[in-house]
């Protein structure tokens, strides 16, 4: 009889490779790289403009496939998708990469976000991983080095949260619409950090290192609340500013910060971020609902988002076998299983492939919101179904 633990890894299996990895590989543009926006419907939009957030985190997943699976499929799909990103993402005058394109590779919103530098060192030092192409692991290394010569604040700490294309200063550096206008935010860190930590594995530089745990200490000390939530916007001294809870975050924090603190082999700074992630995982779960699935946010107003957005229930999943592996929580196990029903059961698009961005509060898929873009990428849930695999190895 099949137990729990082998149909998750079943069907997580299938869903990765037929549902997801199979749909994107649809998406490669004849002309060079991938599309920049699908719709909901499935209707590719070939002229849309492109997004470096969803090109690097591509380029992960493809590669991040590849090394655990070892289709050429992918390999190939990461190698078109960093052929087209270092041609027309990195910018060759000032280094660094912008924000977006056009689809034949024009700059369009060349500003230098910071969050956009962190996926495109984690993008790149994936591929190396699988490639050992010495190219890609020095555009890797020039990113993380224009990040500390440009964005660090060596007063205050952390990093400031967007510059000009020129690294001037910017009026307004907000990272998306649903973020204010912040110098410093919890987002941008977690996941420079996530890009210093795998850059670390393959390039162990003791200046790399100095700054990853740095970032460690950061997040717990400076951006973790006295409620274990994470605050999600500061000013340049670490002064907070309003925002809610993001219960995605504090899931995903929970697991990342463990995670990026094993990339650094010392037991020391290991033993001491743990406690830190295991009231994450707590504070995170408390977003989840009777079904199984985690609600999104509770805004600033103190009203709750029931929408389930994909890479939220994705990290839910994760983060709850996390905390059932390395904190002893066995009740965790279950959160992750009841969780991944929900996702095989109401996200995964059956028709068209890959996943729905959200299901709203009244049930229904959200269907206003495209299938690939700007934020809609194959990199969280393709991260959950390779973690469970390594989770149970």
């Amino acid at each position: 009889m099949e137990t729990r633990s082998e149909q998750l890894l079943r069907e997580t299996a299938a869903v990765l490779e037929h549902n997801i990895l199979d749909y994107w590989l649809t998406l490669r543009d004849p002309r060079g790289g991938f599309y920049g926006e699908v719709l909901s419907s499935g209707e590719i939009q070939p002229d849309a403009p492109r997004g470096v957030i969803l090109n690097a985190r591509i380029i992960w997943s493809f590669a991040a496939a590849c090394r655990q699976l070892g289709k050429p499929a992918y390999l190939a799909a990461a190698e078109a998708a960093k052929d087209w990103f270092t041609a027309h993402f990195i910018d060759p005058v000032n280094g660094g990469v912008y924000w977006s394109v056009t689809a034949s590779g024009e700059p369009l919103d060349d500003k230098k976000q910071l969050y956009a530098q962190g996926f495109a060192v984690y993008g790149l030092s994936e591929l190396y991983k699988v490639t050992h192409d010495e190219l890609v692991l020095e555009a890797a290394v020039s990113l993380y080095r224009t990040v500390e010569a440009h964005f660090a604040d060596r007063l205050n700490g952390g990093s400031v949260e967007a510059l000009a294309r020129d690294f001037s200063p910017l009026e307004d550096m907000s990272l998306s619409e649903h973020d204010i206008n912040a110098d410093k935010t919890m987002n941008s860190h977690l996941h420079v950090l996530e890009a210093y930590a795998n850059l670390y594995r393959v390039w162990p530089d003791a200046g790399l290192k100095t700054a990853l745990v740095q970032l460690l200490d950061l997040i717990c000390q400076k951006v973790m609340a006295s409620d274990w939530h994470l605050q999600l916007y500061f000013q340049r001294d670490w002064s907070v500013l309003p925002g809610g809870i993001s219960y995605g975050h504090d899931i995903e924090a929970s697991w990342l910060l463990l995670e990026c603190a094993f990339a650094t082999r010392d037991i020391d700074i290991i033993s001491r971020i743990r406690p830190y992630t295991l009231a994450l995982g707590r504070a995170g779960n408390e977003g989840i609902l009777p079904d199984g699935s985690m609600s999104y946010e509770k805004r600033a107003d103190g009203t709750v988002d029931l929408s389930r957005q994909w890479w939220v229930q994705a990290e839910t999943v994760v983060g709850n076998l996390w905390l059932w592996k390395y904190h002893g929580d066995a009740e965790a196990a279950g959160r992750a299983f009841a969780c991944w029903a929900y996702i095989r059961d109401h996200l995964v698009d059956r028709t068209v492939g890959d996943w729905y961005w959200a299901i709203l509060p009244d049930g229904s898929p959200d269907l206003a919101n495209p299938k690939a873009g700007f934020w809609k990428c194959p990199y969280h849930n393709t991260r959950m179904c390779l973690e469970i695999m390594k989770l149970f190895e």
